[in-house]
């Protein structure tokens, strides 16, 4: 697809724009840029998140499975920020299978954090040929009524996982955090989501910087005066998706969430969305894989 020139004018600056929140099932809000702390060791994790919040972030992801919790909340309560401006997500870990492992783990999870609360608690992945994923979110819901889980959702659910989910739960998931990026733009599942009042939350969102070198994003990104991530993290949302790029710099973070002052045109957006091949990053299909089992 053949896009219009370079636009005319001067280089913007950051923006001061307060970040877009999407509202959840069942009140609340989530604000749609967030910070990814997946590979990022421990020892690192205080600073990266330290600079998050400086920079303007108030959204933070993590899960069991980094091994970075206890840092998160380190750094959100070396903040100075109030608790309540600040929106933590973390995932259950696969090995916790039974019920009771589950609610052993939310239990490290909230002690590791220790801010009180975890704002979004998730199923890290279905595994459904090793376990019942219904039985494990039943554990969440649980966290969910005690108000602990100031929300609940999944991760890596497809189609057929959320139906059966939705059909047998109490509570319906409120989030599903799967991978979503130029050449997986995932449509279908995102069309699923919108009719059932899930919000769709974007990992991998920059493709690890595979699609950053696109003729397309690199095209849409100069005729911007941008760079190509803020170009991808742009049309997430636009898309109407939450979006959590990780980075590991300073810099990195703030380039990232300095997109809220330009617009991609409907030709631009169709440009990137066009890209799509069905081509995933993560190398785990949510239909076989057993996390380990």
């Amino acid at each position: 697809m053949t896009l219009p020139p370079p636009a005319q004018g001067p280089a913007p600056g950051p923006s001061t724009a307060p970040v877009p929140r999407i509202a959840l099932r069942g009140g609340g809000t989530v604000p749609q840029i967030g910070a990814g702390t997946y590979k990022i060791p421990p020892e690192r994790t205080r600073d990266i998140v330290r600079d998050a919040l400086d920079v303007g972030y108030r959204h933070v992801d993590t899960a069991e499975m980094y091994g970075n919790e206890r840092e998160v909340g380190e750094a959100v309560r070396a903040s100075g920020l109030d608790r309540a401006d600040v929106f933590v997500t973390s995932k259950l870990d696969n090995p916790y299978l039974e019920p009771d492992d589950a609610r052993a783990a939310f239990e490290r999870t909230l002690a590791d954090l220790d801010l009180g609360y975890v704002d979004l608690f998730l199923v890290h992945w279905p595994l459904p040929t090793v376990s019942d994923y219904v039985a494990r979110w039943r554990v969440l819901e649980e966290a969910y009524a005690s108000g602990r889980a100031k929300a609940i959702g999944v991760s890596n659910f497809t189609v057929r996982h959320l139906e059966r989910l939705l059909a047998e739960a109490d509570v319906p998931p409120a989030v599903n955090q799967i991978e979503v990026q130029p050449y997986l733009v995932q449509d279908e599942l995102r069309s699923f989501h919108a009719r059932h009042g899930i919000v769709t939350e974007a990992w991998s969102p920059l493709a690890r910087g595979q699609v950053l070198d696109d003729p397309v994003v690199v095209q849409v990104a100069a005729s911007h005066g941008r760079t190509p991530a803020q170009v991808v993290v742009r049309w997430h949302l636009q898309r109407g998706d939450v979006v959590i790029p990780k980075a590991s710099s300073r810099d990195r973070l703030a380039e990232n969430a300095d997109v809220l002052d330009f617009t991609l045109g409907e030709h631009e957006m169709a440009a990137i969305t066009g890209l799509d091949a069905g081509r995933r990053t993560g190398t785990a299909d949510p239909e076989t894989f057993t996390g380990g089992h």
